[in-house]
């Protein structure tokens, strides 16, 4: 592949730093490995690309899975000539670019671009990588129509068949393409001169990750210890400004010039410092009563609404974990919820809840503010359990509260109130780290798979994974709880 060859994701990397692209032409043996995360979110692009070309029905697909550029550009125009209307996959390639259409679709004599996102709005980056489909093919002198962008709409409420027409929106932006073209010229020239063995020289900065986060972050970022001044939490902190002064480590701040958290986040991480504040757990632990109900959903969302009443990207629950403790001397016992793929969870879920909780007891989450909102959601959705659910989150508080207020702060714990840093710290003979699913991200990963897997086998290893990960959720709850306790009868 020559030096000035140009795909249209090489040209939005190269737009994002030219660094960024150098790697990826010349050394894609430093890229960082794709994480489960990342690969859900490019199965979920797939999938609505692929859900998105049925808007133009009828239409024919070029192949690209080992086949080359060239072969899918001929097999393109062969197409074109052959009177196709509608081309899904599209490829074009001229002097070095190559670009690819999702859905080209013929009206009158010319022809409409269509690029579809799975986002719910048009970005910024999507009109770079519009304009630099709409160069390529304008430079072909195929006539264009329109350049749009396919993407989802949020405000879609699903009820039974899925409507295409109201689950996808097309923004038409051919004026704004149009008068890019000039600048893209450039920019395409300057990514051409790219040539191997001259890295160009760019620093860190915001553009590591906007749009996207970059693949080679592992080696452009290798230079910064841990922890450094990115390891700084909370508002007001300007972590690059330091970067950019020369400052790096925690050492070398200057303290007086931060925001309070941040310094307490300093000064305790390089005295190895531990701040407990017994009157204010205290009159946090005064708030609760039992029996207490420790809870702790799970949740997925999806581009396409999956089932009746749901909308693009709704947070789904289809787990969750409740261990119910009904005194301080008592062993919880605990309850679980899993389900089955590819049902509708819902009803079933709010079902058993509800019938697990004790009447009056204190609910407890840790950053309530998510189980609220499911909550909430389900008593919309089942105006039956209405009343009940209503009184559960009126019930509930926040096991997050005394250590987002910093009554209690250990160094070890970097800024955060996450349950992942303080459980390790008030609880270190539990730990999430040998679990193959580990954290709420890879938690919906886990369920999307389970979902579109027909090995029975690997729905049971998912399964067993979740119920892990969901039951140490709720026990983490549990055990915080005692260590609070005792921290304030010490």
């Amino acid at each position: 592949m020559s030096d000035a060859f140009i795909s249209k994701s090489q040209f939005i990397k190269g737009q994002q730093c030219l660094k960024y692209l150098y790697l990826y032409k010349y050394r894609r043996d430093l890229k960082d490995a794709i994480s489960d995360s990342q690969e859900a979110t490019f199965q979920s692009g797939t999938d609505v690309g692929i859900l998105a070309q049925d808007l133009y029905p009828g239409g024919v697909t070029i192949p690209f899975d080992d086949v080359s550029f060239d072969e899918q550009a001929t097999l393109t125009a062969d197409a074109m000539a052959q009177g196709h209307k509608t081309i899904y996959e599209a490829t074009f390639k001229k002097d070095g670019l190559f670009a690819r259409v999702d859905i080209l679709n013929k009206v009158g004599t010319s022809w409409d671009i269509n690029e579809v996102k799975g986002s719910t709005q048009v970005k910024n980056v999507h009109y770079d990588d519009l304009a630099f489909q709409y160069y390529v093919i304008n430079g072909l002198n195929v006539p264009i129509g329109k350049a749009s962008i396919v993407h989802v709409n949020n405000e879609y409420v699903r009820k039974g068949k899925l409507e295409l027409k109201r689950l996808f929106a097309v923004e038409d932006i051919t004026k704004d393409i149009k008068a890019m073209q000039g600048d893209i010229a450039r920019q395409i020239a300057t990514q051409k001169a790219l040539k191997e063995g001259d890295m160009p020289t760019v620093d860190i900065g915001g553009h590591c990750h906007d749009p996207y986060d970059c693949e080679f972050l592992g080696h452009c970022w290798k230079h910064i210890p841990e922890p450094s001044v990115f390891s700084l939490r909370g508002r007001g902190i300007n972590s690059f400004g330091w970067y950019q002064q020369g400052v790096v480590e925690l050492k070398d701040l200057p303290q007086s010039e931060l925001p309070e958290h941040a310094q307490q986040q300093v000064k305790a991480y390089l005295e190895k410092g531990v701040t407990i504040d017994r009157a204010a757990i205290k009159e946090f632990l005064d708030t609760l009563w039992y029996p207490i109900a420790f809870l702790d959903f799970e949740t997925f969302m999806s581009a396409i609404p999956p089932f009746d009443g749901t909308r693009p990207y709704e947070q789904i629950p289809f787990q969750y974990s409740l261990h119910v403790q009904k005194s301080a001397t008592s062993e919880p016992v605990h309850y679980s919820f899993l389900a089955e793929p590819n049902v509708d969870p819902r009803r079933s879920l709010i079902a058993q809840l509800v019938g697990e909780i004790p009447a009056g007891a204190c609910v407890l989450a840790y950053n309530m503010s998510f189980e609220k909102r499911v909550l909430t959601g389900l008593g919309e959705m089942f105006p039956v359990h209405a009343k009940t659910i209503e009184k559960i989150v009126e019930n509930m508080r926040d096991l997050m509260d005394p250590f987002r207020s910093r009554a209690y702060y250990s160094w070890e714990m970097m800024g955060s109130y996450s349950i992942k840093e303080v459980l390790p710290v008030l609880v270190p003979e539990l730990s999430y780290k040998e679990l193959e699913v580990g954290d709420g991200g890879a938690a919906m990963d886990a369920y999307h798979r389970m979902c579109s897997t027909a090995e029975q086998n690997e729905v049971n290893k998912i399964r067993e994974a979740l119920l892990k990960y969901c039951h140490l959720d709720t026990l983490a709850m549990v055990k915080i709880l005692e260590r609070l306790r005792c921290l304030v009868h010490k």
